[in-house]
């Protein structure tokens, strides 16, 4: 399992490479590939993959990354009022298929994966976010590694007993202290490239410290989904690592505030 698990990581590690160093319209594509596929993944959790709502809903994510590049939404709320309706519609002309709970998860999925997945995109396609964008992957990726290390030499105290008991306090301090640490570190070793001052180089350190709390609880909330639902895993998809949301739970956390924290902090 170890191996298998290796092997993938290290795969992905060279296919997120690939895509953000290229950037642009194939980083694009790939987002949102990625997130009709985990899209599908919390769809099939709540048993509406292939529903007629669900379809509303990866249409949805297609028209949100088509906007991203063409601007063809005038307005985001437009957006968010027009799925609504849409779904209601299919709510009520289908009645009684599905059951309220099954929509309301058709429209949280396009948000908690695609608009909010999208921040890698939007943070890359930023000024200087050939560079920033790593903050996304040191703040979720970095910090769970790091939480892990220190979590398993030192961990006593539990974080969360019921939903992760493996999780210890030690070990979410031992994540938010690497997290900084590694941010300031990536930042001085590119700080001529990015031209920024020390006192950049700590805000970029803070903005990735804030990343790593909110990645730990993207984590704990994508656990919690699966707890509710019975479930190991959301998918297959990744050896090893299970799917793409069991891969990317903190990611999709983590992308919108670093997008949001660098756009308005540096």
């Amino acid at each position: 399992m170890f191996k298998t698990r290796l092997i993938s990581g290290m795969i992905l590690v060279v296919a997120a490479l690939f895509l953000i160093i290229t950037g642009d319209q194939v980083l694009l594509a790939a987002s949102c590939v990625i997130s009709l596929i985990g899209m599908y993944e919390l769809y099939r959790v709540c048993k509406i993959e292939r529903t007629a709502a669900a379809f509303v809903g990866y249409a949805a994510a297609v028209l949100y990354y088509l906007d991203l590049s063409l601007q063809l939404i005038p307005d985001t709320m437009v957006f968010i009022i027009a799925l609504l309706v849409v779904l209601l519609s299919v709510y009520v002309l289908a009645y009684p298929k599905y059951h309220a709970s099954q929509i309301t998860a058709a429209f949280f999925g396009v948000f908690y994966v695609a608009v909010m997945l999208s921040g890698v995109y939007q943070v890359r396609m930023m000024e200087q976010g050939a560079y920033l964008v790593w903050l996304i992957f040191l703040c979720s990726w970095g910090c769970d590694t790091c939480a892990y290390c220190v979590g398993v030499r030192f961990g006593k105290h539990k974080m969360s007993p019921v939903l992760s008991p493996k999780k210890s306090v030690e070990g979410a301090f031992g994540g938010i202290a690497g997290t900084f640490l590694l941010t300031a570190l990536y930042a001085l070793a590119f700080r001529e490239q990015m031209g920024i001052t020390n006192v950049q180089i700590v805000v970029l350190a803070a903005i990735s410290t804030v990343g790593g709390v909110i990645s730990m609880i993207g984590d704990l909330a994508a656990s919690a989904i699966k707890r509710n639902y019975e479930i190991k895993d959301y998918g297959k998809l990744i050896p090893g690592h299970g799917g793409i949301l069991d891969r990317f739970d903190s990611v999709i956390f983590t992308a919108p505030v670093i997008c949001y924290l660098a756009k308005y902090l540096l």
